[in-house]
This record gives C-alpha cells, sequence and structure tokens, in this order.
C-alpha cells in the first residue's frame, strides 16, 4: 500500500489554498457568484481529470449509489462553499474562520464515523480530537 500521507498533505495545501482565496474574494463580489465560479472551475477540472482517465482506457465503474452520494458530497460543500464566502465577508480574519471551519468538520466527520460508520479510534486520536475540540473553543472565544 502507498504511503498515503503526503497525499493527504498535499490535499491538505489544497484546502488552504481554497479557504485562503475565498477569503480573499469574499470581499470582492457576492456570495453566490464566487460559490458559482468556484464550482463551474471546479466542475472544469473535474471533467478534464475524467476526459484524461477515459483517454487513457481507465475502467469508470458508476453505481447509483456512488453517483447519490457523490451528489449529496457535491451539495454539502456547494452549501460550504456559499457560507464560507458569507463567513468571510463578515470580516471574520483567515486565521480564525478557517480553523473553526476546518477544525470543526474535522471533527463532525470522525464523529460521523465513530457514530455511522461504527469506526474506532486509538486513545491518541481521541486526544488528538479533543484537542481540536480545544482549538476550536480557544479560537471562538477570541
Amino acid at each position: 500500500m502507498l504511503n498515503w500521507l503526503p497525499l493527504a498533505l498535499l490535499t491538505a495545501l489544497c484546502l488552504a489554498s481554497y479557504n485562503f482565496f475565498i477569503k480573499l474574494a469574499a470581499d470582492s463580489l457576492p456570495p453566490a457568484v464566487g460559490a458559482v465560479v468556484l464550482q463551474l472551475v471546479a466542475a472544469g477540472l473535474g471533467a478534464a481529470w475524467l476526459l484524461r482517465l477515459k483517454l487513457l482506457g481507465q475502467p469508470l465503474a458508476v453505481s447509483g449509489r456512488g453517483l447519490a452520494l457523490a451528489a449529496l458530497a457535491g451539495l454539502s460543500v456547494g452549501l460550504a462553499e456559499i457560507l464560507t464566502f458569507v463567513v468571510f465577508k463578515r470580516g471574520v480574519p483567515a486565521s480564525v474562520g478557517t480553523p473553526v471551519i476546518v477544525g470543526g468538520s474535522v471533527l463532525l466527520a470522525a464523529l460521523l464515523g465513530l457514530v455511522v460508520l461504527r469506526e474506532s479510534l486509538s486513545l491518541t486520536q481521541l486526544g488528538g480530537l479533543a484537542l481540536v475540540v480545544a482549538g476550536i473553543g480557544l479560537l471562538a472565544r477570541g
């Protein structure tokens, strides 16, 4: 199995850039416009990646369940994009808003994994989640 950590860290860099550029754009356009532009660019990138895979002859197995779950993820990220623009348009600093949004999403995703997917966490991992909660609390107080 390939090491997943470098890829996860690259993903974190992309998400950091995503939030940073939303913060910069939030004062320059309405949240709905920013979200639509963001989604159109993301859809174009996804379509280019899909076309590349198709041209390489890679099989693209698709299921109805997979499509429905991807659509729910798209609905969730679309709402998150609009709300992120709104949060930053209200003047929240990137150094506060981004960690609260991302940390909160990490915490909620972990809880969903525990409750819905019946995943387990080690004591060390639970400690890490406790630190996320503490960090969100400290940032929100500021």
